[in-house]
């Protein structure tokens, strides 16, 4: 299983520096990434920042949320995050040495109690922490 971070799914919908190496990824997929429900916060607040900073225009950021229903109808596996998951999450981000934030840590949290086997993410500080925890990770 693959668990995908919301990272992916930015550069999967909008231009950005691995939009390229992501969207070979995702092609070449045989199986339905996964990806936790807190997606859909993170996503939109990605796209409103892409906005408030002008990297996106109204026109964009409405192609790319009918992009982005899309691929919820079809191209994730979305499961809900579970109270375990939020207090392992608390967990891990006490452990201020290891950098996670708490986004991230509900990600990685969602993604260990699944079992997933692999994690895709352009956010180094997850990706090493994925490792630490006996992730094997996707390169973009």
């Amino acid at each position: 299983m693959i668990y995908v971070d919301t990272s992916v799914i930015v550069a999967l919908l909008t231009v950005e520096p691995k939009t390229q190496g992501v969207t070979t990824w995702y092609a070449g997929l045989l199986d339905t990434p996964i990806c936790s429900d807190w997606l859909l916060t993170e996503f939109s607040s990605a796209i409103s920042i892409k906005l408030r900073t002008a990297q996106i225009n109204e026109a964009n950021a409405k192609r790319v949320r009918k992009e982005f229903e899309s691929l919820m109808e079809g191209g994730l596996r979305i499961v809900t995050v579970s109270r375990d998951a939020f207090r392992h999450a608390a967990e891990m981000v006490r452990l201020h040495d290891h950098g996670l934030r708490a986004g991230d840590s509900l990600h990685l949290a969602v993604a260990l109690e699944l079992g997933t086997t692999y994690m895709a993410t352009l956010d180094s500080t997850l990706a090493a922490n994925a490792k630490r925890n006996g992730m094997k990770l996707i390169n973009f």
